[in-house]
């Protein structure tokens, strides 16, 4: 069989969207743009790099070269999320270089006690409502959805399709309807991704814009999106939250976000910021317990502002016991 003419060329990214909990903020850690792509000053970036063969022996470990050489921060869990290979990602007009292919991780790392989050020079904790504030309903339902996002897609919805798909925008209408809980049904915080990827072909985000999408010349202005990050770091973004508000349902993944010792509130208030929601105290305390995933310490935390709270530690036995681990918030 006769080669062709030129052979595709393509290489392979790595990008982290690295999770850390502060206080009752889920943080997500950006990099200032790579100087050598010519963006200085332009949107925020998720640690990334080029995958190199001869020096990385795998994809993991080109990963944490990667992240360690742009935010000089040694990272914990780490788990593969999805390749990302569309035509266009990288948003440049004209380019005829090789085509990136993403291979995006989601890492976890922990604050240590009395510290602070500390990074290196050009790279930035943000929370990651900056990037997607509908998703957080910890004080009730985000009133972006009703003021701008929701009327916009109705729109979008309603208009018309083109002759050969009649059903279209009764098909936009479902999508739209599941994804962000209307009518009878119940906001899913695990649909981060779908939110994310509807608003972005409705053109109601400003990296549809960026891209050339038609749908986005349709309006005047956009709503209150969040703010755009370079390429379709956004989108790897929204894929690592939905994994992790799913997996904190099955597996302690929470647990590597804590110090080795906590308190019960520290608990639920790290499961709120990563889900999003406000749940129960003593609905959440009762859920703890019938898990087993936790023991006590026999120490107090004497700086809670009242009386002094009892000290908990992952029970690491309880991966063992059972298989999925998990908070069935």
């Amino acid at each position: 069989m006769a080669k062709p003419a030129t052979e595709p060329q393509i290489a392979i990214g790595l990008n982290a969207a690295i999770v850390a909990v502060e206080a009752l903020t889920p943080l997500i850690l950006v990099v200032d743009p790579p100087a050598n792509e010519g963006v200085r000053g332009g949107p925020e970036s998720l640690p990334t790099g080029p995958f190199n063969p001869p020096e990385h022996r795998t994809l993991e470990i080109g990963l944490r070269s990667w992240v360690a050489a742009q935010t000089a921060l040694e990272v914990g869990y780490v788990e593969q999320l999805y390749t990302f290979g569309d035509r266009g990602r990288h948003a440049e007009p004209g380019d005829v270089g090789p085509h990136v292919m993403s291979v995006g991780y989601l890492a976890l790392t922990r604050i240590p006690p009395d510290e602070t989050l500390r990074t290196g020079a050009g790279a930035h904790w943000r929370s990651w409502y900056r990037y997607f504030p509908w998703e957080d309903w910890r004080e009730g339902r985000p009133a972006v959805l009703d003021r701008e996002i929701v009327p916009r897609l109705d729109r979008w919805a309603a208009m018309p399709g083109e002759a050969d798909a009649p059903w279209r925008g009764a098909r936009r209408r479902e999508r739209i309807g599941v994804a962000f809980g209307l009518g009878d049904l119940r906001w899913d915080e695990e649909l981060a991704l779908d939110r994310f990827e509807i608003l972005y072909e409705a053109g109601l985000v400003d990296e549809a814009g960026r891209d050339g999408r038609r749908s986005a010349d349709q309006w005047t202005t956009r709503p209150a999106t969040g703010v755009a990050m370079h390429f379709d770091h956004r989108r790897i973004l929204a894929t690592a939250i939905s994994r992790l508000r799913g997996k904190i349902k099955y597996r302690p993944v929470v647990f590597e976000l804590l110090p080795a010792t906590f308190t019960l509130t520290q608990l639920q208030h790290s499961v709120e910021a990563i889900a999003g929601r406000h749940l129960h105290k003593q609905n959440f305390r009762r859920l703890v317990a019938q898990a087993n995933v936790v023991e006590p310490t026999g120490v107090t935390e004497p700086s809670t502002g009242g009386r002094p709270a009892a000290l908990y530690r992952y029970r690491r036995q309880a991966i063992e016991e059972r298989p999925r681990a998990g908070l069935r918030v």
